[in-house]
């Protein structure tokens, strides 16, 4: 008779970590405050990253979020002469030429023009600025942004029109969720009806290539600030820097803070096909069947992550076993969440003894066990 194995058992749950060597202190920039998120949402780094201040044309965000959603984007719009008559960064619009809301939101995002905010604001709030802004702070509000208060959809400096390098970064990433957002925000260039290309205000999406997308803003009150996304090695990191003394100031401490914040991620095999993760008995005296994983599985993780392993094995398998048989499963988390499923099977073949081997087995057990009796 065959000897049956029995059922799988869970093996004890492992703790492990990724490998944080190496893993250097968060930089000190040159600004008055900044702030720097993983993908899965936590805080690697921040300074006075609440701290109430002018965000200049990072307000540019929420105007063309809010647009987004009241308005389609071919939909046409005449520059009224309110928004003609704007300063500060503009696309050069004309009072009463007519533009799609698409044309606007490009100039808005890229060369980030007050003249098309201002525009689409008044088209989105019926004439009314006072309507379009409460929407703004309404969608501020509903997106969970705590230090922020709009006065106007271009940024320019307005008492009580603030936000924060924490808010600045959420409001980025949402931003970046959107597709045509997305693709405004990392274009480098734009072209509007009679041939008027302007480059984007971000120097950093020309020459620095893990930058995915950005949003830079400039005033008096504000200083240098910008939003910005890096990604590399399959992960993307966001943060903000807000109030650096000049724009070159900006440019490097935003690739610092993003670079820092992609160096904090790992490759790491969370799956190794080379490691034997449990071992079966055999029984007969056969020595017992090591448990493999089937394939690798690597995941980006940040360095200090700990890993949970749960190994579900037989503790005894039934002879013969075929290298590759399935015979467990190892799952892997990280803080909850599951980064692997992968089945277990045997390193190698272990055949069933033949008869003459049981019985010599059997012999040599029963010999032992009556050794132990009268000992």
């Amino acid at each position: 008779m065959k000897r049956r194995g029995l059922l799988a058992t869970v093996a004890a749950v492992l703790a492990l970590v990724a490998s944080a060597a190496g893993r250097a202190a968060a930089p000190e920039l040159p600004a008055a405050a900044w702030y720097l998120s993983g993908e899965d949402g936590a805080v690697l780094a921040a300074r006075n990253a609440a701290e109430r201040r002018a965000p200049a044309s990072i307000t540019k965000l929420m105007t063309a979020i809010v647009t987004l959603e009241r308005a389609s984007l071919e939909e046409p719009v005449t520059v009224p002469r309110r928004a003609a008559a704007v300063g500060g960064a503009t696309v050069f619009l004309r009072a009463g030429e007519t533009l799609t809301v698409r044309e606007l939101l490009r100039g808005l995002l890229v060369p980030s023009a007050n003249d098309a905010a201002l525009a689409l604001a008044l088209h989105v709030g019926r004439g009314s600025l006072e309507r379009f802004v409460a929407l703004m702070n309404a969608k501020a509000a509903e997106l969970g942004l705590r230090d922020t208060r709009f006065r106007n959809p271009h940024g320019l400096d307005a008492p009580g029109h603030v936000s924060s390098a924490r808010d600045a970064t959420r409001l980025l990433r949402y931003a970046l969720g959107v597709p045509f957002l997305r693709d405004a925000l990392s274009s480098s260039a734009v072209v509007l009806p009679g041939g008027r290309e302007l480059p984007t205000t971000d120097d950093l999406l020309r020459t620095w290539a893990p930058l995915v997308a950005g949003k830079t803003g400039h005033t008096a009150a504000a200083g240098w600030s910008q939003a910005g996304a890096a990604r590399a090695r399959g992960v993307t990191v966001y943060g903000a820097v807000l109030g650096a003394s000049s724009r070159e100031v900006r440019n490097a401490a935003l690739r610092t803070l993003l670079a820092w914040g992609l160096d904090q991620y790992r490759r790491v095999a969370v799956v190794d096909p080379g490691r034997v993760y449990a071992e079966a008995e055999s029984g007969y005296g056969a020595p017992p069947v090591r448990l493999v994983a089937r394939r690798q599985v690597v995941r980006t993780l940040r360095a200090g992550t700990p890993l949970v392993e749960r190994v579900v094995a037989p503790a005894l398998v039934e002879l013969p076993v075929r290298a590759g048989q399935r015979l467990g499963s190892l799952e892997v988390r990280a803080r909850g969440r599951r980064l692997a499923s992968v089945p277990l099977v045997a390193a190698e073949a272990v055949p069933d003894p033949g008869v003459l081997e049981k019985a010599r087995w059997y012999a040599e057990e029963t010999l032992e066990n009556l050794w132990e009796l009268v000992a």
